[in-house]
């Protein structure tokens, strides 16, 4: 006997189909692919030693050789680029992980249990009372510059969205029927928050994340021009403009390319972000 049940789609996969249909988050994707694909690539795809220097072809403009030009020690910047792709998508992973992680429970607890929301949001409050970037340096300020500060600088900057989002998200089902009915039963707590609260609240989470991979690469970006993140001769992006800047008048392309690079990654991340948010709305067909 032959079944023809036509078995429903899922969710997932219904979020898919609209993703797909939505050719501006198809084209911040497809930007993104790029950056990562040439960005692990790197070691194999750099035509040249990203430390390799050559006096005698110092501040090179773009050519056959050097596809971007060199630098002010005769390195070339493609290659750099390369690598520095790989250190920059790597830090705004990490800062979304851990401010996820951390926004997240903080978030859940703030909005499940009113006692402690008080305290929790008056600490998140006072961290947004201060410009993210300004917060960030006086982290740095206290921790010393380097590569791992600058990360917890821009995670700590980040957690009060997510704290924020969350806690919103959690007040608006934490009275709902079945999380009563779950309660009735007797359930623990924390069960009822990562088994039954949690899962119904990752649709904002996931678009707040995509958003914030963006912000975070912007804002290592940032510190690292300003000398409190990476320190030379590391290639990171934000870095490679600081050293640039100081050669605008003779060699553009040393701050130009990697400048590029950072605007294209975080517009690739808003425009897939906002796709998602609208792939994720409810009231989208």
């Amino acid at each position: 006997m032959v079944n023809n049940k036509i078995r429903p789609e899922s969710y997932w996969k219904i979020i898919g189909k609209r993703l797909s249909r939505n050719k501006t988050a198809m084209g911040g994707a497809i930007i993104l692919l790029i950056f990562i694909v040439a960005s692990l690539l790197a070691p194999w795809i750099a035509p040249h030693p990203i430390e390799q220097m050559n006096f005698d072809n110092r501040l090179a403009g773009p050519s056959a050789s050097n596809l971007l030009g060199t630098d002010d020690f005769g390195r070339d910047i493609f290659s750099r680029l390369l690598h520095g792709g790989r250190i920059s998508l790597m830090m705004g992973l990490i800062t979304v992980v851990l401010s996820t992680v951390i926004g997240v429970t903080l978030g859940i607890i703030a909005g499940y249990y009113r006692k402690v929301d008080m305290f929790i949001m008056q600490g998140m409050d006072i961290l947004m009372s201060l410009p993210a970037l300004l917060l960030a340096i006086a982290v740095i300020a206290v921790l010393g510059p380097g590569l791992t500060n600058a990360m917890i600088a821009v995670v700590i900057a980040v957690i009060p969205s997510y704290v924020r989002v969350v806690r919103s998200a959690v007040l608006s089902i934490r009275e709902k029927e079945y999380i009563e009915a779950v309660r009735a039963l007797g359930i623990r707590d924390w069960k009822i928050l990562f088994k039954h609260i949690l899962p119904n609240i990752l649709s904002p989470i996931i678009v707040l994340s995509t958003i914030q991979f963006g912000v975070s690469i912007l804002a290592a970006a940032a510190l690292s021009f300003l000398g409190l993140g990476a320190q030379p001769p590391a290639p990171e992006w934000g870095a490679m403009v600081f050293v640039g800047k100081s050669f605008l008048s003779q060699a553009w392309w040393m701050s130009i390319f990697p400048g590029m690079a950072i605007m294209l990654v975080v517009l690739g991340f808003n425009l897939l972000g906002d796709g998602l948010r609208d792939a994720l709305d409810p009231k989208t067909r």
